[in-house]
């Protein structure tokens, strides 16, 4: 019996959403079940990973698909993140407001006392000698603390690669600042991080969209924010716009494999911005508070179709009493 209600239920939600409120039986069930989805703990319903993509500056648009989600209530179990995904995935996984995170991304500004400020660069040019990343760290370590991957507020993990052997290392023990320093390391630019007896740098290169960090920290269905560039229209100006552009490709090529491994994608559209573009800040936010907000509907429906089993079982229990 329970079996035959799951089908049927999943048959009335494989009709589709509509964007206007829905009063039709279908409607009501799906509204009915959602809440039922929203408010079960993990085990009654999948448990939910977000995960967040590399991409630099463009990143800072997985604030606005933050925002999006906590607004409507979605579970958020666990957080992965690469690159700048790393640095967002922290401050939210340690239990920062989305206030602060949006100050925090706000703050942001390429070249003004940073790790690739102009006189670092010069440096890197004249002297041909890779620059230090601790700079974000002490960044990371200023608004998280000292905290470790046991002490966060949701379970986090983060993405690195060991430029002597290629491995995608993942991060879910020890030190979280130092952790996604490795993970945003940029090779060419920054001297590998010597952690652990691994030589560390950016894991975009290796892990875009690291649903396989959200796997290991027990996710069952995650939703991926995947902050790609349009590198095709990209026609860089100078030696580091064209590393970074070669490691976007690079990044763009294993998103393409990494996209199917995702329960769910949002797509923010920022691929137009540039590293060095900080004052489109605000504007990547809300494009990703748009792009989230307009893909809600199919990630609840999608949530919902994920959860049945585990709820029919529920529903199995109560009428067995």
């Amino acid at each position: 019996m329970r079996g035959s209600a799951a089908a049927l239920l999943l048959a009335l939600l494989a009709g589709g959403a509509s964007a206007s409120p829905d009063l039709s039986a279908e409607g009501l069930l799906r509204d009915h079940l959602w809440r039922e989805v929203r408010q079960a703990p993990a085990g009654r319903r999948p448990k939910v990973g977000l995960v967040l993509s590399a991409g630099s500056l463009r990143a800072v648009a997985h604030v606005g698909v933050i925002q999006a989600l906590e607004d409507a209530g979605f579970p958020i179990d666990s957080v992965a993140g690469t690159s700048m995904g790393s640095v967002i995935g922290s401050l939210y996984a340690s239990g920062m407001s989305l206030k602060r995170m949006r100050e925090f991304a706000s703050s942001i500004k390429v070249g003004s006392g940073n790790d690739l400020s102009s006189a670092r660069l010069i440096s890197l040019l004249l002297f041909d000698k890779l620059l230090s990343s601790e700079n974000t760290e002490l960044l990371v370590r200023k608004n998280i603390g000292g905290i470790r991957f046991d002490q966060t507020l949701k379970p986090f993990a983060c993405v690195s690669m060991d430029v002597y052997t290629g491995e995608a290392i993942i991060f879910r023990e020890g030190d979280v600042a130092r952790a996604v320093r490795a993970s945003m390391n940029l090779p060419g630019i920054f001297r590998p991080l010597e952690y652990r007896h691994r030589f560390l740098v950016d894991g975009g290169v290796v892990d875009y969209i690291p649903v396989d960090a959200s796997r290991l920290l027990g996710a069952e269905w995650t939703i991926a924010s995947v902050t790609e560039t349009d590198y095709t229209t990209a026609r860089p100006q100078n030696v580091l716009e064209s590393l970074l552009q070669v490691i976007d490709i690079r990044g763009s090529y294993l998103s393409h494999e990494q996209r199917k491994q995702a329960d769910f994608l949002i797509e923010p559209p920022v691929g137009d911005i540039g590293m060095f573009e900080d004052y489109r800040i605000a504007e990547a936010i809300d494009k990703g508070i748009i792009a989230a907000s307009s893909r809600l509907d199919s990630a609840e429906e999608s949530l919902i179709l994920a959860s049945i089993p585990k709820l029919a079982d529920g529903w199995g229990a109560k009428a067995a009493k």
